[in-house]
């Protein structure tokens, strides 16, 4: 990447908490990537344990990279490992692979950010995760758009309950800051988790499904809530340059992933 490119990107996360770059990917390579969602959407549902509850109608799933053909062109895609690695350290570790589903009839959810600040965060300032989030849709108004609320990851968040939840007092000044997003199917986004942001109801007809690729600095420690395995076959098939940053189990076969936690708050579908 350019370096004036780079140091924008990276500019705008440490400010905002979020970055954006359109038209990332063709739109042929984003419906494989959302025919492989839908395949893994279904089959979690049909099983106990494969998705968790966020909310009224809307679920979260964690796969195994195999399951998207597309998965090394995303985590290889240059623009992610370049953003990856200035914010996040050369050794940066892809920790988590799996995506959100709003379906209809989805709720606002509360406020939140995705777990407690980490304590390096709060004594450095330094981030030691970022979420790549992809949407297999053309997001509309209707259909629940994501809403953050930008500069909120340098919140310390003592006040917020489990670390993650902010009370209900800070939700006036949180929609005063609040941007909606609305990518378009080849557009990917990186944003620190711990920036506070919401899923929004969808009243339309359709789902919302966004993947989600967790990344990790070095003793991070978001490893130890993922399940993320590889076989052996398809790590052969892995370059170099990604496998240096996939530090996972490499099995003869996988086993589905049962979800281990239940988000607190986000289940009861709580908001304003």
């Amino acid at each position: 990447m350019d370096e004036a490119r780079l140091a924008a990107a990276t500019t705008r996360i440490e400010q905002d908490g979020i970055v954006g770059l359109p038209g990332a990917f063709e739109r042929s390579w984003v419906e494989r990537l959302g025919e492989d969602v839908d395949a893994a959407f279904t089959e979690a549902l049909a099983r106990e344990g494969g998705a968790v509850g966020r909310g009224p109608n809307r679920y979260y799933v964690e796969i195994h990279p195999e399951q998207l053909r597309g998965f090394t062109e995303l985590a290889t895609h240059p623009w992610i490992d370049a953003v990856c690695a200035a914010v996040l350290g050369p050794d940066y570790q892809i920790v988590e692979v799996g995506f959100d589903v709003p379906l209809a009839g989805a709720v606002d959810q509360p406020w939140h950010r995705d777990f407690p600040m980490p304590q390096e965060t709060k004594e450095t300032g330094r981030l030691t995760s970022l979420a790549i989030n992809v949407t297999t849709v053309d997001t509309e108004e209707d259909m629940g758009p994501f809403e953050i609320a930008p500069g909120t990851h340098r919140e310390p968040g003592e006040e917020f309950e489990h670390g993650m939840f902010p009370p209900q007092e800070n939700y006036p000044r949180y929609r005063s800051l609040a941007a909606r997003k609305y990518p378009k199917m080849g557009d990917i986004s990186i944003r620190s988790a711990l920036t506070v942001h919401r899923g929004t109801a969808n009243v339309s007809r359709k789902s919302r499904p966004v993947l989600v690729l967790g990344v990790d600095a070095p003793g991070a420690g978001n490893d130890e809530r993922h399940d993320t395995a590889v076989t052996k076959g398809f790590w052969e098939t892995l370059p170099e340059s990604l496998r240096r940053h996939l530090h996972c189990p490499v099995v003869d076969r996988l086993q589905p992933i049962t979800q281990k936690h239940t988000i607190e708050g986000l289940v009861m579908g709580a908001a304003d």
